[in-house]
């Protein structure tokens, strides 16, 4: 049977059986009667079908449901509209049921969030993952029913658990970066902290394994030892908390992999120099009227027992979170020298920082939660009508990742904004208007500037004024999507109105000069001063940039070259057409060109300076927010962090041609200080016709000299070739490319 079939094989079709039966059972108090008969006849019908191909990695789509439907009433604690929304999305978009049938059948909730799981099942049709022209259409699909995005989350931990042996590397490699920068960051702001873990480390395992397993294998090597200092910790404290009378349970967390991999990186340290490998957990069985009595109980009996570090005690007690958060952390010096987090929360606390939103369902009073990320979501839908793609996704991004800050008005009301938020964005916060008329702050009696930095606890008074209106430079101050979108909005309805006053200026200048104005002439004109957008050249009107007589001018020269009493008129820019040949472009003196993502050719680039890529590397576009494009090599330094913190930017980039043109390379050479190696180093390179030397700096220092070559050649075969021969010279112990 070809793997790429929709059909099920036995050992499938039997574990399909079981999936089923367990999610009936578990979602049996919330199913209405007549759900079992229908969804099991539409399942039984989807069975038997060959119409729909497997997913890039041989997954059926029938059955990867299934599991997701189960992910999402275990680990997430969605009820009957998810858990149906999802068993049944494949069968719409097999055409084996309709969405007003669903609509009919299960409700109209059922079809809304099928909805949106077709709408982004058809994002990911052409690839594993989705593109940045179609991030757009993602978040629409987000931000109509909020379980779409839990549901579409633990669609990704599903896939990711299967894909460990899957043939295609190269997909494999793109969810999981995927997973990294948008999924992983998605539940961490939903609340789903075990699935965030999750998803990173599955993501790390698939794209840094060296990594991730010698952390593994440390963690295995130490848990003996580990679990042992985790005893001699709880055991006192415990005793200690059972003669106050309080009712808990204790455990010791181990760190993620992946939390792990992150300090050691930050910290530039080994895997023996991280401190803090593993938090202690206090859970209490406590009624909610005593929960924050009870938390600061335990507090107070663990910080008169071990020594507390006040610089990393964290209160999400007193202000939860905006995903509705809550726990008290406090860092202790433990036996042996030793420091150890320990985390303070309740049962219904742990349950909300293990399942997120959704166990926000289960609670009545809960703070924060639902409304917090309802508030983010609404941001979603207000960034969604302002700005392009690109700015979208890096102010989604932005806003995923971001910490907390706790800023107050004067008269008490809490604002959460992200680490880093200015005044300007508290203004914003508060009103549009206020934002637009912002001239400054006052924080604690202190006059302060627009662009201030907040701090927690932060009691902030907004200055405005009627004349101020917002500056380009103002999206540079601001941190939240929400003024982001808010200035741009305000900056596009200026620039309109300011064309428009720009345009009548000019139009009353040419009645003036008793001069018909012509609008082809006058688009040619443009075009001739250097502007190819018309409220572009009006808004440079009324700003000065170009002057009035200028344009006058510029009109009245266009007119006789339209009427051929002037000749050799340059080609215009408005004219131009790039060439795009099907076969190549001629891109640089020869035909080294790069084709870019599918087939593209011809599309203008840039080298990176940080790698110098040649004719030859292995490269990657990168997508600058100027919206230009960066090569780089795969294997640049900057590689590894464009990929995670960046990946929705990254496009795939390949040579063509016979190559030609020459690049810049740089080499570090390392040898003895022997009399003459610096004359036998250049003069390999001034034999050679092909090579250009650019420049070279030399450094000795007790007997050996490092320098480094800068190099003008034309392609990696050339390049080996001289490392090869540099290698060769005695007393050269190492040639590098930087």
């Amino acid at each position: 049977m070809n793997n790429n079939t929709f059909a099920l094989t036995k050992e499938e079709q039997k574990a399909l059986t079981g999936l089923y039966r367990d999610l009936m059972q578990i979602v049996r108090p919330d199913l209405r009667p007549e759900d079992y008969n229908l969804v099991k006849g539409y399942l039984k019908e989807a069975s038997q079908t060959k119409v729909m191909e497997r997913d890039v990695f041989g997954l059926h789509p029938l059955l990867t449901s299934m599991q997701t439907a189960l992910i999402v009433a275990t680990e997430i604690g969605v009820s009957r509209p998810a858990i149906l929304g999802v068993m049944l999305h494949r069968l719409v978009m097999l055409g084996l049921v309709t969405e007003n049938q669903v609509s009919a059948d299960f409700g109209d909730d059922v079809a809304t969030i099928i909805r949106g799981l077709r709408r982004i099942g058809e994002l990911y049709t052409k690839n594993p993952i989705v593109q940045s022209e179609n991030f757009k259409q993602l978040l629409l699909s987000f931000a109509e029913d909020m379980r779409v995005i839990l549901i579409v989350i633990a669609n990704r931990v599903c896939v990711m658990r299967q894909i460990k042996d899957a043939e295609n590397d190269e997909a494999r490699r793109r969810v999981a970066m995927e997973s990294s920068y948008l999924y992983a960051p998605l539940a961490h702001k939903l609340g789903l902290y075990r699935l965030k873990s999750e998803l990173e480390d599955l993501s790390l395992k698939y794209l840094e394994r060296d990594a991730y397993y010698h952390i593994k294998e440390k963690l295995n090597a130490t848990k003996k030892s580990r679990d042992a200092y985790i005893e001699r910790f709880i055991k006192p404290v415990e005793e200690k908390l059972n003669a106050a009378g309080l009712k808990f349970h204790m455990k010791g967390r181990t760190k993620s992999i992946h939390s792990i991999w992150q300090k050691m990186k930050k910290q530039r340290c080994e895997f023996e120099g991280v401190y803090d490998l593993f938090a202690i957990r206090v859970i209490l069985d406590s009624p909610m009227e005593r929960e924050k009595q009870d938390c600061w109980q335990v507090f107070s009996i663990i910080t008169d027992m071990y020594q507390p570090n006040p610089k990393r005690m964290r209160d999400w007690l007193s202000i939860p979170k905006s995903n509705g958060y809550e726990s008290l952390h406090i860092t202790v010096l433990g036996p042996e020298g030793k420091w150890v987090e320990v985390q303070i929360r309740t049962e219904r606390m742990d349950e909300v920082a293990e399942r997120g939103l959704a166990a926000h369902w289960r609670y009545k009073g809960v703070r924060g939660g639902e409304a917090g990320v309802e508030a983010w979501m609404q941001g979603i839908r207000s960034a969604l009508e302002a700005g392009d793609d690109l700015q979208l996704m890096d102010q989604f991004k932005m806003d995923l990742y971001e910490d907390e800050v706790f800023a107050f008005t004067p008269k008490g009301d809490l604002f959460k904004l992200p680490q880093g938020a200015t005044v300007l964005d508290f203004a914003y916060a508060l009103h549009t208007k206020i934002g637009n008329h912002c001239t400054g702050g006052r924080i604690g009696g202190k006059m302060v500037t627009l662009r201030q930095v907040l701090h927690s606890g932060d009691q902030v008074e907004i200055m405005t004024h009627a004349n101020q209106v917002p500056k380009q430079d103002w999206l540079n101050v601001v941190k939240t999507g929400r003024a982001r979108s808010k200035i741009r909005q305000a900056l596009k309805e200026m620039a309109a109105t300011q064309a428009a006053f720009a345009k009548e200026e000019l139009e009353r200048k040419f009645k003036n000069r008793k001069l018909d104005l012509d609008e082809a002439t006058l688009m040619h004109t443009m075009t001739r001063l250097g502007y190819r957008v018309v409220t572009e050249f009006y808004n440079a009107l009324a700003e000065g940039v170009i002057d009035v007589n200028q344009v006058l001018e510029a009109y009245t020269l266009q007119q006789r070259y339209d009427r051929g009493e002037l000749t050799n008129q340059a080609q215009s820019a408005e004219n131009y057409q790039p060439q795009m040949d099907d076969k190549i472009s001629q891109v640089g003196r020869k035909s080294d060109v790069l084709v870019i993502d599918q087939n593209l050719r011809g599309i203008g680039y840039t080298l990176a300076r940080c790698c110098q890529p040649v004719y030859g590397d292995e490269v990657f576009g990168f997508l600058t927010a100027g919206g230009g494009i960066k090569i780089h090599r795969k294997d640049c330094p900057n590689a590894p962090a464009l990929r995670v913190r960046y990946g929705y930017r990254i496009i795939n980039a390949r040579w063509a041609g016979k190559g030609g043109s020459q690049y810049a390379i740089t080499l570090r050479v390392v040898g003895q200080d022997d009399l003459g190696i610096v004359n036998n180093i250049t003069s390999i390179i001034s034999k050679d016709e092909r090579l250009l030397l650019r420049s070279i700096s030399i450094d000795s220092h007790d007997g050996l000299f490092s320098g480094t070559l800068t190099i003008m050649l034309e392609d990696t075969a050339r390049l080996k070739q001289l490392i090869q021969k540099l290698e060769g010279v005695r007393g050269v112990k190492s040639v590098t490319r930087l």
